[in-house]
């Protein structure tokens, strides 16, 4: 079915989730635009991530999903088009439904697309401060959890560790990539001059939280070399107590193999008390390296 002119007319934000073929194809013909595909937006190139022509601005941002186990960035496409904002994304995130409730809550306050899509990103920018708030505790607990509490938990805490600079490699392409989009979206002239100091204060806000996330490297490599340096530690000990342990045990190793060769002349064999001796021997050897070691402050 087609819509009524005077409906086009007021629309100013179509949000697809998940559409399909035939969607894509009657929004096209309605609004007369051309979405990307699928590969399109997936490109790295500025000119793939933010596209400006006479009537229209086509905008592919990264956001991130943090829901599963394997966080990763989204591509959600975004057209303005005679201040009517249509986007596009194939998964459910927690962004647009906050901006929904304040959609519906103060309508008034988004007269056109443009105002959506800013409110949009800054949603988005202030959900991506929090994720690195909560990353950056995460690793002071690890951390803690290293020089506290660490009980030869290796192949753990490296995953940990892994995943944890993952999540800020995520979050560091995120915000470079809305860095990039709005800063060429601050040089466009299609939008009215007010939201250009919005424009301004995300990129400031994302500039800083950039440099939170080069803090954030800097705190994993010494975390890692944290762990790196009591994982070397822990096997020192462990290779220093064999030491001990071989120390002690070589001396009477040694006297029951002397006592324990096949001669025919050991006068000590045919003593009376050539075994106490022996043993005695054996103890004493053992009991004195320990004594010198503890002498020492080796043990």
């Amino acid at each position: 079915s087609e819509l009524d002119g005077d409906v086009i007319e007021k629309v100013i934000w179509i949000d697809m989730l998940m559409p399909t073929y035939d969607e894509i194809v009657f929004i096209e013909n309605t609004f007369n635009i051309k979405f990307p595909t699928k590969q399109e937006t997936e490109e790295i190139e500025i000119s793939s991530r933010y596209w400006e022509e006479n009537d229209r601005i086509e905008i592919n941002s990264y956001f991130l999903v943090t829901a599963d186990r394997n966080p990763h960035n989204e591509t959600v496409s975004f057209i303005l088009h005679e201040n009517k904002l249509i986007s596009i994304r194939y998964t459910s995130l927690y962004t647009f439904d906050e901006f929904n409730r304040k959609f519906f809550a103060t309508p008034k306050q988004f007269e056109t697309g443009y105002d959506i899509f800013c409110q949009i990103l800054d949603i988005r920018i202030d959900a991506d401060a929090d994720i690195i708030e909560k990353l950056s505790k995460d690793i002071t607990r690890v951390r803690k959890h290293v020089l506290t509490d660490y009980t030869n938990e290796d192949e753990e805490i490296l995953e940990r560790i892994s995943a944890l600079e993952d999540l800020n490699m995520q979050i560091r392409e995120n915000l470079n990539d809305k860095q990039r989009i709005l800063s060429a979206f601050l040089k466009s002239t299609k939008y009215k001059h007010a939201l250009k100091h919005d424009v301004t204060v995300m990129l400031k806000d994302i500039k800083s939280l950039i440099d939170y996330t080069d803090f954030n490297f800097e705190r994993l490599d010494y975390l890692q070399n944290i762990f790196v340096g009591v994982l070397s530690i822990e096997q020192n000990k462990v290779i220093k107590m064999f030491t001990i342990v071989n120390v002690i045990f070589l001396p009477p190793t040694l006297i029951a193999s002397i006592y324990g060769m096949n001669f025919q002349i050991m006068p000590e064999l045919n003593w009376h008390y050539g075994y106490l001796l022996s043993i005695f021997m054996m103890i004493c050897s053992s009991v004195l390296p320990i004594y010198v070691f503890k002498r020492k402050g080796w043990v």
